[in-house]
């Protein structure tokens, strides 16, 4: 995928064309797992050198108002979880030494700040549980007040304008609470320098790999099996993006991989209780972090924490293609924008409003169906069943592709969409503010009503495979084969903090 900053579609701040900072050089790019750092860090200070740390923290750490005001209680889709946004930009800082840029195996960028990873870490409301959330750098999503563009770039709109840091923090911010439904609850970002300071002082890192892996672009030459990184390798290692099957998609499965052994290393004896060790660290991460808290408070939150227990999961995706904007080919990670209600909740569980509920009558039901599925009629075969179960059915509708057919409901209508779920196997219940009714989205997955039980006993099935009904639905896709559908990419949630776990 292209390096460059993107291009957008809609209307840029100002009608501003973003420079490409001479990024085409390093062809392959450095993208920072620095976030690494921030999670070492975290993990440490919830040891018994908080009084220390918080010392040698204060004047290294840049303080940012990075949060402004909060989501409504009724909009938090996770009560009182927290959402960390932790940031690796690939910023060289401008004392970094030719020494310095050679050892990251990279050179000067000519003071470009792009956001090259970018991580939630969400942290269940008692502590003992987290699940690391990310979002592709390539992701083409809705800016707000740019347009279209790529995740990356929304931090550098940000800074435009007088914005500086905060204004990008601010704006990126905005961008995922917008895309995901959570509420960014703390902010830390850290540069490409301070994450390998970081790693440098831990020492080595053991990682595991089912093939061999070898990218000239990003350096990293390992064998199938155990191998054990020093810094410039494990730079390498999660910077590789080139000979993986799914490009940024799987370099953020290294991410989360090398974070989550990250975590096993700090948390051992041997780290935190050698003050020389970890007064290195601090010192290393220190003066490479921007936030809008005091790292003690963050690391607190986490003191229960153990590695077995952080999860890692990407948002749902639907490929990688290839688009056009203004007549430039520029290569993308699309997102699965209306599955991603229900990616969070099945992260964060069901609104206890929703498990409480007890399911209404169909007739007291009113519901609309979109098609999400890419297969013309299956609205309008969905709605027939729908009517002849009782419910009030609208004109069926068209929705973006999606892969998890669900139920979207509003505040307060529960019952109601408890009453459609129950006759919908497999499909999944999502509050959501885009809504005003009960609305039942056909995704991929092939999930829809069940026929109504013949007089047999059997349920009856339309004599031409589904499409009973209305043919068309309004705005719906044309028929596509198998071949052509999306294909999702799993966002299944993983377990890389474990000992022994492998990747590909």
């Amino acid at each position: 995928m292209s390096n460059d900053l993107e291009q957008t579609t809609g209307p840029g701040r100002r009608g501003f064309t973003p420079p490409r900072h001479g990024r085409q050089k390093r062809r392959g790019g450095v993208v920072l797992p620095a976030v690494a750092g921030v999670l070492t860090m975290g993990l440490v200070l919830s040891g018994a050198y908080a009084a220390y740390a918080y010392g040698r923290l204060s004047n290294g750490v840049t303080k940012i108002d990075a949060i402004s005001g909060n989501t409504s209680d009724k909009d938090d889709v996770d009560g009182q979880a927290q959402n960390i946004l932790l940031v690796g930009d690939d910023h060289r800082p401008d004392n970094a030494t030719p020494e310095e840029m050679a050892e990251l195996s990279t050179q000067s960028d000519g003071g470009a700040t792009n956001t090259d990873t970018m991580i939630v870490l969400h942290i269940n409301a008692d502590g003992t549980q987290a699940t690391m959330i990310s979002f592709p750098r390539d992701s083409y999503v809705d800016i707000p007040g740019v347009g279209k563009g790529k995740l990356n770039s929304a931090f550098y709109y940000g800074t435009l304008n007088g914005g500086g840091d905060t204004g990008g923090a601010k704006l990126l911010i905005r961008t995922i609470q917008q895309l995901s439904g959570l509420t960014i609850d703390h902010y830390v970002r850290v540069s490409l320098l301070g994450f390998y300071q970081v790693v440098k002082e831990l020492g080595p890192v053991e990682v595991c790999l089912n093939q061999a892996a070898k990218d000239p672009y990003s350096g990293v030459d390992l064998p199938a099996g155990k191998s054990t990184l020093d810094a410039k390798q494990a730079l390498s290692f999660v910077r590789q993006r080139h000979g993986l099957p799914n490009g940024d998609l799987d370099r953020n499965v290294r991410q989360q991989y090398f974070l989550s052994q990250e975590a096993r290393k700090v948390l051992s004896a041997g780290t935190l209780l050698n003050p020389l060790k970890l007064g290195n660290i601090l010192g290393a991460v220190g003066g490479s972090i921007q936030t809008d808290t005091d790292l003690v408070s963050l690391g607190t939150q986490m003191r229960n924490l153990r590695p077995g227990n952080i999860q890692s999961a990407t948002i749902p995706t639907l490929g990688t293609p290839t688009i056009y904007v203004n007549g430039s080919a520029l290569s993308i990670v699309e997102v699965d924008t209306v599955g991603i209600p229900a990616f969070v909740q099945g992260l964060v569980g069901e609104p206890e409003e929703y498990t409480k509920a007890t399911a209404s009558q169909p007739a007291d039901v009113a519901v609309t169906v979109l098609n999400g599925s890419g297969v013309s009629g299956a609205a309008g075969a969905a709605g027939s069943v729908l009517t002849a179960r009782g419910f009030q059915v609208g004109a069926p509708g068209s929705s973006e592709t999606t892969k998890t057919t669900q139920i979207q409901y509003p505040t307060g209508m529960e019952a109601r969409a408890k009453a459609v779920a129950a006759v919908v196997p497999g499909a999944v219940a999502v509050r959501s503010n885009s809504v005003t009714g009960v609305t039942l989205v056909l995704g991929t997955d092939g999930k829809t009503v069940t026929p109504v039980p013949a007089a047999g006993g059997e349920a009856s099935t339309p004599a031409d495979g589904g499409s009973a009904g209305a043919s068309t639905d309004a705005g719906s896709k044309p028929s596509a084969s198998t071949s052509s559908e999306p294909k999702p990419t799993s966002t299944d949630v993983k377990s890389y903090g474990k000992e022994g776990v492998c990747i590909n």
